[in-house]
């Protein structure tokens, strides 16, 4: 069997894996990222770049290259209520460079962490490489097993880390169990072609216990379709002609391309999970991202809490990597530090799920949106807690000195 080493391993090339590897190679430590798909080239991955990880992209030097792709702007999150629409959620309100949510495909992300990981010495990106088993050595997570298009492998390491999503295969085999918790629903995911007037806001069309929520997108629009939880097979058996009839009847604009989804192959179901490690590593061994905590697509924050692991363990372990040993006490700090934004950010999903995605399912408007719309009319600056809930977390991390680089255009001027 062919065996390598390096000196970080990395399970999945998502945005918490690529933004720890990019980070890890410019501090100097050998790091190797393994990704089971052979491209990114995947629907609804989750597409939502917050401010503070478009702030992290300009301290790595890479705001540039990230504002040529394209991408649609989310600048405020309003609710249709009975006096008129409220705005809830305003990221214009915040006191950051960026001012808005980026809409881009995760796959264009990634492909540009990507590139700019490859002008490292120290980094490598195995693709079509899936992760099969984990190596131990005197109690200790060595590395992984794999196997690639020419068979079966190893690759020895003094630190692997977990980035392989909610359903971590690497997670699962270091028999780290999480905690789950409730949630109410589900979502499935489709696109339509453009609508008039929805451009800039997500505003959701609710309608006798449905709700959808619509998100501006570059040539079309992202429809997010709240379902309750575990109802994907019944609601599927109803029929084609009567999800199209609900999507018109909630969104009247929709009426004439509702067609254009032509089977349900082209609805997407995510199997909604909320749920907390209670320890995150293993001698040897790192959880970060969804393998360490998924979370509710309420708020859409799960890309950037996992983006805000990976800095934080990037900053946190690229001295002990350098130095040649990681301990359990560097590795729990990386927890430590992430505990906090974690659990308070679940706890205020959690809330919203009780308070109001419960309500908006039975068919019932929230309480809770009858005693907040008075004061956000009164008040409308108050809609920059929430913004900033979302928009920058509770602990926003920036990217450890030694990996920043200056803007491309400063480096051509210099």
């Amino acid at each position: 069997m062919r065996s390598q080493a390096t000196t970080c391993a990395i399970v999945g090339g998502g945005p918490a894996g690529m933004v720890l590897g990019l980070l890890l190679a410019r501090q100097g430590v050998r790091v190797t990222v393994l990704e089971k798909h052979a491209d990114f080239l995947r629907d609804f991955r989750g597409d939502t770049v917050h401010p503070s990880t478009l702030e992290l992209l300009d301290e790595l030097g890479l705001g540039e290259r990230f504002a040529s792709l394209p991408h649609t702007r989310v600048e405020r999150l309003a609710f249709p209520l009975p006096g008129g629409e409220v705005t809830a959620v305003d990221f214009r309100r915040l006191r950051t460079r960026h001012r808005y949510v980026a809409m881009v495909p995760q796959w264009d992300l990634l492909n540009l962490l990507a590139e700019a990981a490859g002008e490292e010495p120290c980094f490598t990106l195995r693709m079509s490489t899936e992760v099969t088993g984990l190596l131990w050595e005197d109690g200790r997570v060595a590395g992984v097993r794999y196997r690639d298009r020419e068979g079966p492998g190893e690759l020895r390491a003094e630190l692997t880390v977990a980035c392989d999503g909610r359903w971590s295969a690497v997670r699962r085999a270091a028999g780290l169990r999480p905690r789950e918790f409730p949630v109410p629903l589900d979502v499935w995911w489709f696109r339509l072609p453009p609508l008039e007037g929805v451009s800039g806001a997500l505003v959701p069309r609710v309608r006798d216990g449905k709700v959808f929520g619509l998100i501006p997108r570059e040539g079309y629009v992202q429809v997010a379709h709240l379902i309750p939880k575990g109802a994907d097979a019944r609601l599927r058996a109803r029929g084609l002609e009567a999800f199209r009839r609900d999507v018109a009847a909630a969104v009247p604009e929709a009426a004439g391309v509702v067609d254009t989804v032509r089977g349900w192959d082209e609805v997407h179901v995510l199997d909604v999970r909320l749920n907390r490690l209670r320890r995150w590593h293993l001698p040897g061994l790192l959880c970060i991202g969804d393998a360490a905590h998924a979370m509710s697509p309420a708020g859409g924050v799960g890309i950037n809490l996992a983006v805000q692991d990976a800095v934080a363990a990037a900053r946190l372990l690229a001295g002990p990597l350098l130095r040649g040993r990681v301990t359990e006490r560097d590795l729990a700090a990386v927890r430590r530090r992430r505990l906090l934004p974690t659990v308070v950010t679940q706890l205020m999903q959690r809330v919203l799920h009780r308070l109001v995605f419960r309500s908006l399912l039975a068919g019932r408007l929230p309480r809770v949106a009858l005693v907040a719309a008075p004061l956000l009319r009164l008040a409308p600056g108050l809609s920059v807690v929430p913004a900033r809930m979302i928009g920058v977390g509770v602990r926003p991390e920036h990217a450890p000195a030694a990996a920043r680089r200056p803007p491309a255009a400063a480096r051509r001027g210099g």
